[in-house]
């Protein structure tokens, strides 16, 4: 008889061992995403029915409306829906990005570079994030006045420039993912500053650009308050103010159908930009790591 050559192992299996602790976790995070979807279906499901029908109560079922309600709220000529995703687009995608870079290079400037006042200038950023936007806005009128750019979408986006609240997460992120290491071995090998920054920092930044570039777009795209007061003309208006002059409109030709769309086409853009950059958030965490 021939003896067998085969040899056999047993792997343990693991099993996840299910506690009450676990049940109640699991109950917790289904009840949430429920409260999440929930709502954003009922935005879709709306989207396709009527004035009428949206009035006589919720249904799970969609309606027949979507192709007319886009129709209604792409010919009103008060609700220019494309100049107005043009003009979020462009504001909330400027924001993103000035805010961002900018943020990420001082907090380069205040992390790399050990001068007499950089206490000072870390205090004096972390009290104008304290200020709230309210406080500046008759000021921020009265300034923009004088330099005719009223009815612009200029001052919307110029000053995302200065962003305290990204500039500290930036500097927050380089104190325990940026290793001076790099910076020193780059400025020996002759790199400039600029260099440095745009070259070996920024890709080393990648995970938190991606987290603030996200907040920044939904929060810009999302603000009311001041393209409220400098816009006026239609053609120059964003979305948030598009949909709230449609809702403020005559009770007896308010169409909730029309709302609805409009809502619904003002998310699109949000979600695909999350799509877009939630991959980074995790893929760049190791990013140049230097070993001690």
């Amino acid at each position: 008889m021939k003896a067998n050559t085969k040899e056999t192992y047993n792997v343990p299996k693991e099993h996840v061992k299910v506690t009450p602790r676990l049940v109640i976790a699991y109950i917790v995070l289904a009840i949430l995403a429920f409260l999440c979807l929930f709502f954003f279906y009922i935005l879709i499901i709306n989207s396709t029915r009527n004035h009428v029908q949206i009035q006589q109560g919720f249904s799970f079922l969609p309606g027949k409306s979507f192709v007319k309600n886009f129709i209604n709220v792409k010919n009103d000529a008060n609700i220019p829906i494309f100049s107005g995703l043009k003009n979020s687009l462009l504001v909330s995608t400027c924001c993103a990005v000035l805010s961002c870079y900018f943020s990420a290079l001082t907090a380069y400037g205040l992390y790399a570079y050990d001068f007499k006042l950089r206490k000072a200038a870390f205090i004096f950023i972390l009290l104008i994030l304290v200020m709230p936007t309210q406080v500046s806005a008759l000021g921020f009128i009265q300034l923009i006045t004088k330099m005719n750019l009223m009815n612009t979408l200029y001052p919307l986006f110029i000053p995302s420039i200065a962003a305290p609240a990204v500039f500290y997460f930036m500097y927050s992120y380089m104190q325990s993912s940026l290793p001076m290491e790099l910076v020193e071995a780059a400025r020996i090998d002759g790199c400039g500053e600029f260099k440095t920054f745009n070259k070996i920092v920024l890709p080393i930044m990648k995970p938190a650009l991606a987290v603030q570039a996200i907040f920044t777009f939904v929060g810009a795209w999302n603000n009311f308050f001041m393209p409220a007061l400098i816009v006026t003309n239609n053609d120059k208006k964003t979305l948030p103010v598009l949909i709230a002059s449609l809702r403020s409109a005559d009770f007896l030709k308010f169409d909730m159908g029309k709302v609805y769309m409009l809502i619904m086409l003002s998310i699109v853009p949000i979600i695909i930009v999350y799509i877009l950059l939630s991959k980074y958030i995790v893929a760049g965490v190791t990013l140049g790591g230097v070993k001690e």
